[in-house]
């Protein structure tokens, strides 16, 4: 009987042993679970961060495009007649201006 009683005693001890590791278990489920959606909303801010940083770098890359062509534009001796007759109103020898007297309005 005492054979009996210990198996018993080992076989309680043996469910309570278990019944503690499920309970260990399922709670560790549900913190990884809690942290991996935290983490999910962290990538999806990261992604939308990503898609806007490209996007300011490929307004940014067109931007530095349109400057090279301005600086290449103003190396011209056409810029360089189209400045000199508007800021400076300097012009051609034996060239003539018409102003508008203003007369219409």
């Amino acid at each position: 009987m005492a054979v009996r009683a210990k198996y018993k005693q080992t076989n309680t001890q043996n469910k309570y042993g278990m019944m503690l590791a499920t309970v260990a278990v399922l709670l560790l489920l549900v913190v990884v679970s809690i942290k991996s959606v935290g983490l999910l909303q962290k990538q999806k801010s990261y992604n939308d961060r990503i898609t806007a940083l490209q996007t300011q770098i490929e307004s940014e890359e067109q931007r530095t495009a349109d400057i090279a062509e301005f600086e290449t534009y103003t190396t011209t001796r056409k810029y360089i007649e189209e400045v000199a007759k508007e800021k400076l109103g300097l012009v051609y020898p034996g060239e003539i201006i018409f102003k508008d007297s203003g007369a219409g309005k």
